[in-house]
């Protein structure tokens, strides 16, 4: 199998170190805390493509699971992926290749097909997370996604837009890793 080249390994890099420092800049508000976090999981996707951009989430993952403090609030460490987060960490493994689809090498990132793309990656991160908040936490549906989805909606499709703004900047201005 080929390897990427260095840059667009550079660039996992850089976006797994960027979605740690997301996670870092917090905002306890319950169970589910506020984060800056998936600003960059969704541009590592619109990035990196749909194999890139889980791989940058997933470096990061590895990261927390080996024992640095990348987690949000400072924590580290398996159990974080057992705890009442962890399906939000899965959730943006996968998100980050939803929003993967939208990008197009070559070709710059549409508004429509990235909103569209961010709109279901967030979905997917919400259903994963809710599930295990869920299941952790011994909520029933409703309790789930009131505590960890409803408070984020407006904030996350803000981080969507956000997300698309810089994937089209870094494009346009021949940065990006296409």
């Amino acid at each position: 199998m080929a390897r990427a080249p260095p840059h667009r390994r550079v660039w996992t890099a850089l976006l797994g170190a960027c979605i740690a420092i997301g996670a870092w800049l917090q905002l306890p508000i319950g169970p589910v805390p506020f984060t800056l976090q998936p600003i960059f999981v969704f541009l590592a996707g619109y990035l990196l493509g749909p194999l890139g951009g889980p791989a940058a989430v997933l470096l990061y993952v590895a990261a927390g699971v080996l024992g640095l403090p990348v987690f949000a609030g400072g924590a580290s460490g398996i159990g974080v992926l057992f705890g009442p987060t962890g399906g939000y960490l899965v959730g943006f493994v996968l998100g980050a290749g939803v929003t993967g689809l939208a990008a197009r090498p070559g070709r710059p990132l549409g508004w429509p097909g990235g909103i569209a793309a961010g709109a279901a990656a967030l979905a997917v991160a919400y259903a994963a997370g809710a599930l295990q908040l869920r299941a952790v936490l011994g909520l029933s549906w409703r309790a789930a996604l009131v505590l960890g989805v409803l408070p984020f909606v407006l904030q996350d499709a803000v981080k969507v837009a956000l997300a698309i703004a810089a994937a089209r900047f870094l494009s346009s201005h021949r940065l990006a890793p296409r």
